[in-house]
């Protein structure tokens, strides 16, 4: 296998693990407060379809990036009002979210089925990326890529080195004891559900703006879902996540590097790969002695304030 093929395969993974990435990292942070949102791919879905209509009707991406933002924050503050405020199933409300999601972006973007702009373009960092092996793959991405792990390191240090991330641990493991305290349960809550949201829209953005620059319907193609399995995969941990993207991601790409390489597979099969890779993974971390002791333990369980 030559240097190119293997700059060009890492390049690839780095691509199609940034919306995992973005995605997970927002349900990392709701889950680690105790709030279990199961609507990320209704999110994904408003994220990118509101980011292309903006992105579209503007000619500026960076409109569009704020409205994939946007987006995916106030469709997550449906999600909080209700299993928040009004105490409902978190599984069920994330549930008709993704339902609710699904529908809504196709509704808006009925329109734009088929049109596309000129997206997010790379910007080589020089001398950087000339690097052999990883230049290509680090150090020439577009912004979004690059904006990605500046919040993945900025989250790893928030939640390992700060008081605010011992704050949202404390939420998700004793939110009782965290009222006792003096912290606004509820309050930080919403914050982290809105934050996820966030990341969703932008993860959202990023597949309408840069990895297809176009908008089609379903073109999240259950990475909501992914990103999901991917948190319990990385044990709620911030830099399992990323390394955990990374390999979903070259799960994902592998049929094209197989086809690439002259073997005679089915695309159908092959293209199961990254959904299979998912529950593999899942089984064998529920497997793991000691995994359910892992997650928060106010995880999906409502709050009720004493006072």
């Amino acid at each position: 296998m030559s240097m190119d093929i293997i700059e060009n395969i890492l390049f690839a993974t780095i691509r199609t693990g940034t919306p995992l990435l973005l995605v997970a990292l927002g349900a990392m942070i709701s889950e680690r407060s105790g709030v279990l949102n199961l609507g990320q791919e209704g999110m994904i879905l408003v994220g990118a379809v509101c980011a292309f209509i903006g992105a579209y009707t503007t000619d500026s991406l960076l409109i569009g990036v704020a409205s994939g933002l946007a987006s995916g924050a106030l469709f997550s503050l449906i999600f909080a009002v209700i299993a928040i405020s009004l105490v409902s199933s978190q599984i069920a409300t994330g549930l008709a979210l993704t339902i609710f999601g699904t529908g809504l972006s196709a509704f808006l973007g009925v329109d734009y089925v088929g049109l596309s702009i000129d997206g997010l373009d790379e910007q080589p960092i020089p001398l950087l990326h000339s690097i052999p092996l990883i230049g290509k793959a680090f150090f020439a991405q577009d912004l979004l890529v690059y904006g990605a792990f500046i919040l993945f390191a900025s989250i790893y240090y928030v939640m390992s080195r700060t008081r605010l991330g011992l704050i949202i641990r404390a939420v998700g493991e004793a939110p009782a004891v965290a009222h006792s305290m003096g912290y606004r349960v509820i309050l930080v809550r919403y914050a982290t559900v809105m934050f996820g949201g966030a990341m969703a829209g932008l993860g959202g953005a990023y597949l309408s703006l840069a990895y297809t620059p176009m908008w089609t319907e379903g073109m999240s193609a259950g990475r909501g879902w992914i990103a999901l399995a991917l948190v319990v995969f990385a044990s709620w941990r911030t830099e399992r996540v990323l390394i955990g993207a990374w390999l979903f991601a070259f799960a994902s790409i592998l049929h094209l590097v197989l086809q690439g390489f002259g073997y005679d597979i089915s695309p159908n099969l092959l293209a199961m790969l990254p959904y299979l890779a998912t529950i593999i993974a899942l089984v064998m971390m529920m497997q793991r002695a000691g995994t359910a002791q892992l997650a928060p333990r106010s995880l999906g369980q409502p709050y009720y304030p004493q006072n």
